[in-house]
């Protein structure tokens, strides 16, 4: 498969929870990130080409960081090995200039233990 991301994703330890912004419902946990998009391990049926309005949420305290709202298309979807998860990944299609800001600093903090 041919490599298309312009930004490098970094793995992390930092437990984000990504939810529906309209539900409120838990799409999954991030499992890497960049600012292009985010890949997630979830407990639904996620479905590719599917668009949400999301909001990144850490389960533990992070200086600085509530939570980042972005929209985000799911590309693609593929079933765990335990065939009760999905992994899927996004594409961060829209993300005020503010949230960029609090993102950019996020993966600055990922990046610099």
């Amino acid at each position: 498969m041919e490599e298309r991301r312009q930004h490098s994703r970094f793995a992390t330890e930092l437990q984000l929870e990504v939810l529906d912004l309209h539900s409120g419902q838990r799409l999954g946990r991030i499992v890497d990130l960049s600012m292009d998009g985010f890949m997630l391990l979830s407990e639904l049926p996620l479905a590719a080409d599917s668009v949400w309005e999301c909001r990144l949420v850490p389960l533990t305290w992070v200086e600085g960081l509530e939570e980042i709202r972005l929209g985000a298309d799911c590309l693609w979807t593929r079933m765990a090995e335990d065939q009760r998860n999905c992994w899927a990944g996004f594409h961060i299609i829209d993300l005020a200039d503010d949230q960029a800001t609090v993102l950019e600093d996020l993966l600055q903090s990922i990046r610099t233990p």
